[in-house]
């Protein structure tokens, strides 16, 4: 018995999460006196544990993915724009490039991977890809060079991270996913603060090592990670339930797919299922809640742009290159940590939109402060509490994929499709911040104060939408006597 229990408190993530579930969430009410629901919940432990440890992998290479996003603005410290010959807008320009290519391929790359038995290899094989690409613009000798490459790794980097969720919604029900979710997006801090150390690190004392300036070896070295870390993923990542694993017992194998067809029971008669691809994308485009939230994920994601310029605004209090990107690990560490926090009380209370407000607000009163004064303590306070609202989108993607179908190919549409209206917010966010309006930055800060605000009313009204729903399927169910079936998450 000791040893189960230590067995179960190495889980990566708490698998009991559901414990508390009413019926509604997939499985049946089970009694404690049943030792056949007894012998289910041990096993549905192990799978769960099983499973965390594979999905960990998907931090790791969320990490990277960051990383080669992110590993443009601390290079500038160093004489990035300089060396290429950058003028005016063109480095925002070149920041916006990678967002451009992730718009073209998000919806296509799920659409492949939801027909495909091995998204282990297709993901992995992407990273490795993206990551040759990162090295390329450590060699590049002009802005259109680096545009280019930059341009390419967003095509590539597109394929994960609406991958990931969408494999994570074919593992996990709906009361688990939030937390998963969660702690895969810590990846976002977890790669603004280790980066942050890393590059400050390459930054000092790489300068002219074998005729190469610092900034070039960034790239160089984060650009092997990302192939070594994409290459392992082969073996590592978990494939569909569907697909066969070896990691699995029989037991567990089957007990995975069970789980997911009692999360899905009772969707269809809330919402339609259409079959084939292109019904399904057909099925996105004329609905107008798939637009809606679509363009509230683009707001939130643009007024959340302040993470591609961290190392600016740290910059703005005045000290050198190392030491600005030193303080940037600190408030990325604790946004890792309240990201789990919030998004595990957002499954443990099935809520999603109060906890989306709470995000948000989070992010206005760090912009306020940024805005109101040039005083050292105050901004660097100030960049906390903009760090942690990065769970924000973490909601509002789990809100997304626990919403809209459950049929495997629709939801991955899903997924991809809003996600790709959301890289809306991503191009335009470069543009948001321009260093003529540094050091105080005010009007973007104004800018995205704005856009927060849009995404909380829009989130409002998609609420009020599910609530009715809900209620129609309530008095339909009371009307004709039926048992409690599916019901949106607000």
């Amino acid at each position: 018995m000791s040893s189960q229990r230590a067995s179960e408190s190495r889980l990566l993530l708490p698998s009991e999460i559901g414990d508390s579930t009413p019926s509604t969430y997939g499985t049946s009410c089970i009694t404690n006196d049943d030792p056949e629901s007894l012998s289910r919940k041990v096993l549905e432990r192990n799978l769960l544990r099983k499973l965390d440890f594979r999905a960990a992998y998907l931090v790791l290479i969320y990490v990277l993915n960051q990383m080669d996003r992110n590993n443009a603005a601390a290079a500038r410290l160093r004489g990035f724009e300089e060396d290429l010959g950058m003028k005016g807008a063109q480095f925002n320009t070149l920041i916006s490039s990678l967002f451009i290519g992730y718009l073209f391929m998000q919806t296509p790359s799920n659409l492949i991977l939801s027909r495909i038995s091995k998204p282990s290899l297709y993901l992995s094989s992407c990273m490795s890809v993206w990551g040759l690409l990162t090295t390329l613009i450590g060699i590049s000798t002009t802005y259109y060079q680096a545009l280019s490459s930059r341009f390419l790794v967003g095509f590539l980097e597109a394929t994960f991270y609406p991958g990931a969720v969408y494999l994570l919604s074919r593992w996990y029900k709906r009361e688990e996913l939030g937390y998963r979710t969660a702690f895969f997006t810590a990846g976002i801090g977890f790669s603004n603060a280790f980066g942050s150390l890393l590059a400050s690190g390459i930054l000092a004392t790489m300068e002219g090592f074998l005729g190469y300036a610092a900034w070039r070896w960034l790239f160089f070295v984060e650009g092997y990670l990302t192939v070594v870390v994409g290459i392992c993923g082969i073996f590592i990542l978990p494939d569909f339930p569907s697909s066969p694993a070896r990691w699995l017992t029989p037991a567990e194998h089957a007990l995975a797919q069970t789980r997911m067809e009692e999360d899905s029971k009772g969707h269809g008669s809330v919402e339609p299922k259409l079959s084939g691809g292109s019904s399904d994308l057909l099925s996105m485009i004329t609905d107008w809640r798939a637009w809606w939230i679509g363009i509230a994920l683009s707001c939130s994601t643009a007024s959340l742009s302040f993470n591609m310029f961290f190392p600016t605004l740290a910059a703005t209090m005045g000290y050198s290159p190392t030491i600005t990107l030193i303080l940037c690990a600190p408030p990325w560490l604790m946004s890792s940590v309240t990201a789990v926090t919030v998004a595990r009380h957002s499954d443990a209370t099935r809520e999603r939109f109060g906890h989306l407000v709470f995000a948000l607000t989070m992010l206005t009163i760090g912009y306020v402060m940024a805005m109101s004064t040039m005083n050292i303590t105050v901004r660097y306070i100030s960049l906390f509490f903009m760090a942690q609202a990065q769970v924000a989108n973490v909601v509002l993607l789990t809100w997304i994929s626990n919403t809209f179908a459950r049929s495997s190919s629709k939801q991955a549409v899903a997924i991809a499709f809003m996600n790709t209206i959301g890289t809306l917010g991503h191009i335009l966010s470069p543009y948001i911040w321009p260093s003529s309006w540094g050091p105080t930055y005010a009007r973007s800060y104004l800018i995205c104060i704005m856009l927060a605000s849009i995404c909380i009313s829009m989130c409002w009204v998609f609420r009020q939408h599910l609530r009715q729903l809900n209620a129609a399927a309530e008095a339909e169910e009371r009307v004709l006597d039926l048992p409690k079936g599916y019901r949106y998450l607000l």
